[in-house]
């Protein structure tokens, strides 16, 4: 089953109850705490990190970011208010925290999983305008789409598209290009073989390990490699997957899955990773 490693990103509805309370503050936030790994990226991309005195203990990027023992999951109000924030953020309700929060007094702006490249920039502008930092955040939504269109503009499209598998954990739950990380292929001209896998129309169907050989995807992402190890050699132990046309003749990918699992600054990085993958198959 999906882990809480996509807890956020599986979620069917996020509640946006604190957004207004944060865009009701008056004076520039200093004491920020981010229950959101992107959002702590985020924070720290647009000029923030020095009023962040607190991260959730998923926030590994950037290094200096004050990580602690605070989980984004399952938060506790009353070990968050311990630190005595003026602004938090969090990706989901979690614990029904912004209520918690809300009767403590203590703003709570709201950044769910986006599902598209624009949700993301909105969030980052949206960061920028709460803690002080509009101008930085707008250079850094335009550096991002100025890199992306550029990538997007020079890899090869193929004729028929190549085939992706994306590989969020070995249990084969994979992304359709109803996801966030899903559009991405699509605008980088991939077909992703998870659609027609999804019945339930939940963007993360668990395929079978007969659907992906048979499907024999030209292209496999494993974003899988730092949770539980997965390697290209593994991936030719599995039965049947050597024939795969991805894991014969160099078509794998293997990502940092907190890189492939983000919705940050970090994805063009991600994008040309993809991007480079695709030209190395056009050789």
């Amino acid at each position: 089953m999906i882990t809480s490693r996509f807890a956020g990103a599986a979620a069917l509805a996020v509640l946006l109850l604190a957004a207004p309370a944060a865009a009701q503050r008056t004076a520039t936030p200093t004491r920020i705490i981010s229950l959101s790994p992107t959002a702590t990226e985020d924070l720290f991309a647009v000029g923030a990190g020095k009023q962040v005195v607190a991260v959730d203990n998923q926030s590994d990027y950037p290094p200096n970011a004050p990580k602690t023992k605070l989980s984004g999951y399952t938060p506790n109000a009353e070990a968050v208010a311990a630190y005595k924030p003026d602004l938090v953020v969090v990706s989901f309700d979690g614990n029904h925290i912004v209520e918690a929060l809300g009767k403590l007094k203590i703003p709570v702006l709201v950044e769910p999983t986006a599902s598209t490249l624009a949700q993301a920039y909105e969030q980052i502008e949206q960061l920028g305008k709460a803690t002080g930092h509009s101008s930085n955040a707008g250079s850094v939504v335009a550096g991002m789409k100025a890199k992306i269109a550029a990538i997007v503009a020079r890899v090869p499209h193929f004729n028929p598209p190549l085939t992706v598998y994306h590989e969020l954990e070995p249990d084969l739950y994979s992304v359709t290009s109803k996801t966030f990380i899903g559009r991405i292929y699509t605008m980088l001209g991939l077909k992703d073989i998870a659609d027609a896998a999804d019945k339930t129309g939940s963007g993360y169907p668990q395929l079978s390990a007969e659907y992906v050989i048979s499907s024999d995807p030209k292209l496999i992402v494993l974003a899988d490699t730092i949770c539980c190890g997965q390697t290209v050699a593994r991936l030719d132990k599995r039965p049947g997957w050597k024939n795969i046309t991805a894991v014969a003749d160099g078509g794998v990918l293997a990502v940092n899955d907190d890189i492939a699992s983000r919705w940050g600054p970090r994805v063009v990085d991600f994008v040309q990773q993809v991007a480079n993958k695709i030209e190395s198959r056009g050789k």
